[in-house]
Parts: structure tokens; sequence; C-alpha cells
């Protein structure tokens, strides 16, 4: 059994990682090569994770500074399925000896800087940097601005930049979804869209009619073509734009969209559908990233095409003794943040004993299906590497922990909490119901939760009209709903 963990990397899934071993009474040590928690994430959810850090008591567990050179397998790994961490801290190096590892490095670990791909690049006198480096849009005032790529970092920035620069143009090679973080009824777009009912419904329905009732749904803000966003692939899944002002920046002229860049000059740029150039002065890249283990043997985890070769996207599946698990190596269409949570849960009962893999031959079909990427038909289209359903695949883990909820179950003996997890928003108060790591004010968090989203905007005390019999009738209504579902689909 496991007792000793070492931990690489404090980012959101390194500090679940940790939450998760304290839990389980093993003895977690973190090492992180900078000086502060969060990864990627500290730019945009720093305070938050400190407070998490705190209120689990995750700090004492971290080394700060500490830079993991390797992970080994010892001689006696298939007796004992130990392994040596070596680190580097304060220019001396280290060796550890831990009866498992975690790595939590993410796949947002290198910045992608395909300059092989822009002709010219080397001979622009301009600046051009990758997203990962930008901080300020002071940068950008009376400048004429590039951005490349149309994820959300790029938008983002493009969007802040048309505040101060002369001009902004926002390069995409095929187009996006673009949707706004208010969505039906001002509920928070996420609310809505990611609910069990929903998740169901969609998995139910063939591609091509989902894919048109998101297209229809999407266009129903602003026709995506006469902006020249429209997705060319609108079958296979990408993550949407989440940018409420973009429209607005194009309508009034402050971002041009452009198709990708055909060549880059001393002091422009040229596209694809025009023959003229167009003055620039900076260029951004907002072209992704990629991630790698350079500190772990190919032999135990092996990168290829964007993915690794993992069982649930956690665990290799030749290793004589199931020691170690990749945590956050996974792109849910959901938050990362409770994603990361729940492949740990269930990574450290497999470390420590209480959970068994099956058999690596069944681990093995299951990762080279996977690499197939053959599509269902129904549903989604989850095409591209570490893609999933994130409902689903949650689901799938608190199963194997005895924690996934009963909705069955709890329809017979705690229908109004039946309908709030089934009809309203997936939330990871569900993943607490019930199980290892259970938490009692769940239930009354569930039930509870649209009050606290709107606290925050409820700063005005109005008079609303009640409307006769209507939560009855809705009551009613969803339960009959919800039970004829169960029939049909359980």
């Amino acid at each position: 059994m496991a007792k000793h963990v070492a931990i690489v990397g404090a980012g959101v899934s390194g500090l679940a990682s940790i939450k998760c071993c304290l839990e389980e009474g093993l003895e977690p040590t973190c090492f992180e090569r900078s000086e502060d928690l969060g990864g990627l994430w500290r730019f945009t959810f720093l305070e938050y994770l400190k407070m998490y850090a705190n209120r689990f008591n995750l700090l004492k567990c971290i080394q700060f500074k500490t830079k993991v050179c390797s992970v080994s397998k010892r001689p006696d790994f298939t007796a004992t399925g130990q392994w040596e961490v070596v680190t580097l801290h304060d220019g001396e190096q280290e060796a550890h000896v831990f009866d498992a590892v975690m790595v939590c490095t993410g796949f947002l670990t290198n910045p992608n800087l395909p300059l092989g791909c822009f002709p010219g690049i080397s001979t622009f006198k301009g600046q051009y940097f990758h997203s990962r480096h930008y901080k300020h849009p002071d940068i950008f005032k009376d400048k004429r601005v590039l951005v490349v790529g149309m994820g959300n970092s790029g938008t983002d920035i493009a969007v802040e930049a048309s505040h101060l620069a002369e001009k902004v143009i926002l390069s995409t090679t095929g187009g996006a979804w673009v949707i706004s973080r208010v969505f039906d009824s001002g509920h928070p777009w996420d609310m809505v869209f990611m609910t069990r009912f929903q998740n169901m419904l969609r998995n139910s329905l063939p591609t091509p009619v989902v894919s048109w009732l998101i297209a229809r749904k999407m266009n129903s803000w602003f026709n995506h073509a006469n902006y020249g966003l429209l997705p060319e692939d609108r079958t296979q899944l990408r993550e949407p734009v989440l940018n409420d002002e973009l429209p607005g920046r194009i309508l009034t002229g402050k971002v041009l969209i452009k198709p990708s860049v055909k060549e880059v000059r001393e002091s422009s740029v040229r596209f694809h559908d025009s023959p003229q150039d167009e003055p620039i002065d900076i260029i951004v890249f907002a072209t992704g990233y990629t991630f790698a283990f350079p500190f772990l043997d190919e032999a135990v985890v092996k990168v290829e095409d964007g993915q690794a070769s993992l069982y649930k996207y956690i665990f290799p599946t030749h290793l004589q003794k199931p020691t170690l698990a990749v945590i956050g190596l996974i792109k849910p269409l959901g938050s990362m943040i409770p994603t990361g949570e729940t492949q740990a849960r269930w990574a450290v009962r497999v470390l420590k004993g209480m959970n068994k893999l099956p058999p690596p031959s069944v681990m093995t079909e299951e990762v080279n299906a996977r690499r197939q990427n053959k599509p269902s038909g129904f549903g989604l289209c989850y095409c591209k590497a570490l893609q999933t359903d994130y409902i689903l695949y949650i689901d799938e883990l608190l199963t194997y922990i005895g924690a996934k909820p009963d909705l069955l179950s709890m329809l017979l003996t705690d229908p109004q909490l039946a309908l709030a997890v089934f009809f309203g928003p997936c939330t990871p108060y569900q993943f607490r119901l019930t199980g290892p790591g259970k938490w009692k004010g769940a239930r009354n968090a569930i039930l509870t939760q649209w009050d606290r989203t709107y606290k925050v905007t409820k700063t005005r005390a109005v008079q609303e009209a009640p409307l006769p019999l209507a939560s009855s009738v809705r009551l009613f209504g969803a339960l009959a709903l919800l039970l004829a579902v169960f029939l049909v689909f359980l």
C-alpha cells in the first residue's frame, strides 16, 4: 500500500491531489518549480486557490522553487512499486524515495509557437510573443495589433487590445462559436448547458441533429456568418469562445476578423483572402500549448499525437504496479477543477490499494479504442485528443469509488433533491452526496445554489408578482417527466 506520495506540480490538479491524499491518510509531498501555487491558473483564480490551500492546510505539503529532474523506477519496483524522484532546489540535487507518484503538470505546459508556419516571420521588425507572456494591454496603445488564434485567450486579448490599439485584427483558420456568459433568462451559460437532463438529451440524438441544434442556439445571439466567425467544421466539438464583448467590437469596427496568415513581412502581414498587406506593429500568437513529461522515461508514459496512453486518462497500462497516476491531462466539456479532483479521488484509492485496475490487456484495449476516435453517431462528436464528455466521465469515476448519485433511489426518497440533481446545474456538490468524501452540506448547497448565484446581482429589492399555482404545476410536471425519463432510459 502506498504511504508516501510525490506530487509534481501545485496547480489546480496538484492541490486537489494533495487534499485527496490527506483525506485518505497518505503523506503527500508536492514539488512546485515556481515560487507560488496555481500554475497557469494563477492568473485567473489565484485568490480562490490560496483560499482552497489555506482551508485544507495544503501549503505544509508543498516545496516551492523545486524542480523535478527525474522520476524513475527503483530497482525493486516489481516488488515494491516505489519510485526515485530527483529534485533540484537552490542549485542542489536531492534524491527521494516514494511509494507512489501523481503527475499534475497538465496539458498547458509548453507554449506552442509555430513560427515555421508563418513564412517571413524572421524578417518582421515589430514585436511578437506567445499569449502566455501577455500581462497588460498598455503595450498595445496606438499600435496595429494582430492576434493569431481564436481560442478564449486570443479573443480576450483582441478585445482588451481594441480599447487602446489603433487597429486590431483577429486571425482564425476555422472560426468558432462565440457565446455570452449570460445565457437564457440571464442565467450563467454553464449552469444552463451543463445539466444531466440536457446531457442525456444530447447523447440520445444523432450527431447531425445535435450539431444543428447547437448552431441554431449559437446563432440566436448573433449570426456568426455575418461576423466572419462561422466555424468551418460544425460537427466535431470545439470549445466555444466565451466573450461578451467580441460581437460589439466587431460591429463597431474595433476588431477585424481575418483568415489565416499567408506571409509575414518587415512591418506587415498578408492574409489568404487578400492581395494587400496589412500594416502590423505587434503579433500575439495565441496558438495554444503542447505538453510533455521530460522527467519521465518514455517507457513509462509516451506522448504521441497530443495524447498519452493512459487508462481513463490517468494510469499507464503496462506498469507491474499501478503506483503512478497522471492527473489533469484531459479536456472535458466542463470545468477542469472538479474533473481533476474526481480523477485524484479515484487515483488515490487505487494507489492505496482500495480499488483495483482491470488487467493490462483490458486497459490497453480501452486506450486503443479511444485513440481511434470513432464517433458513435450520437451526441456531441468528441473526436480530438483528450476531449471527453464531462458528466459521463465524472460519473464513471464516481462509480468506481461508490460516490455516483443514485437518481432512481433519490427520486423515491428525496424527490426535491432528485429534480435539482437531474434538471439543475451539474455542480460539484453532486459529487459529494454519497460515498467516500461525502459532505453533509451537499444537499443544501444544491438546493440553494441559485440563491447564491443571484445574491451578487440582486442588489436592489424588487417586488415580483407571484403566479397562482405555478410552482405546484411545475413541480408536478417535472416529477412526471423525470419518472418517464427514468422508465425509458434506465
